[in-house]
C-alpha cells in the first residue's frame, strides 16, 4: 500500500480530506486499498452530467442515498453528514470520476458541490469512520 497516495489516509497518519487522484494511476488501486483497509467505497461517475438535476440523479444512484434524500443541495449535505444510512466499520471513500465536463458546464454548481464535499469531510474528520472524497484527474 506504500505506493498508493491514499495510504497515509488509510493508515491514519494523514487526516481524511478531499484529495486528487493522479491521472497516471488506475482508480481501482484506490478502491482496492480502501476496501482492504475496511473502508466502504462508492464511485460517483459524472460522465454526461451537465446540470444539478443530473448530478442529483447520479448521486442518488452511485451513493445509494436513502429514500428521504430530497435531491437538493441541503439534502445532499444532510446525507453526507448523517451517514447512518451508509454503515462502515472503517471509513468511507467517494471516488468522483469524469467530473471535469460538469465542472466546466456548471461552475457555480460545481463550487457548491465542492463546498458540500469539504464540509462533509470536515464533519467526519477525527472520527473512527472518516470520509474521503477522491477526485480522479484522469
Amino acid at each position: 500500500m506504500t505506493d498508493n497516495p491514499l495510504a497515509p489516509v488509510l493508515t491514519g497518519s494523514v487526516p481524511p480530506s478531499v484529495l486528487s487522484w493522479p491521472a497516471g494511476l488506475p482508480t481501482t488501486a484506490a478502491l482496492d486499498a480502501a476496501r482492504a483497509a475496511g473502508w466502504e467505497t462508492a464511485v460517483l461517475g459524472l460522465s454526461g452530467v451537465t446540470d444539478k438535476a443530473g448530478l442529483m440523479t447520479a448521486c442518488t444512484e452511485a451513493l445509494r442515498l436513502p429514500d428521504w434524500f430530497g435531491a437538493n443541495w441541503d439534502a445532499l449535505a444532510d446525507c453526507l453528514t448523517d451517514l447512518e444510512w451508509w454503515p462502515s466499520r472503517g471509513g468511507r471513500l467517494i471516488l468522483v470520476r469524469e467530473w471535469q465536463a460538469y465542472a466546466a458546464a456548471s461552475p457555480d454548481e460545481w463550487g457548491v458541490l465542492q463546498e458540500i464535499f469539504a464540509d462533509a469531510v470536515a464533519h467526519w474528520r477525527g472520527t473512527d469512520t472518516g470520509l474521503v472524497v477522491l477526485m480522479a484527474l484522469g
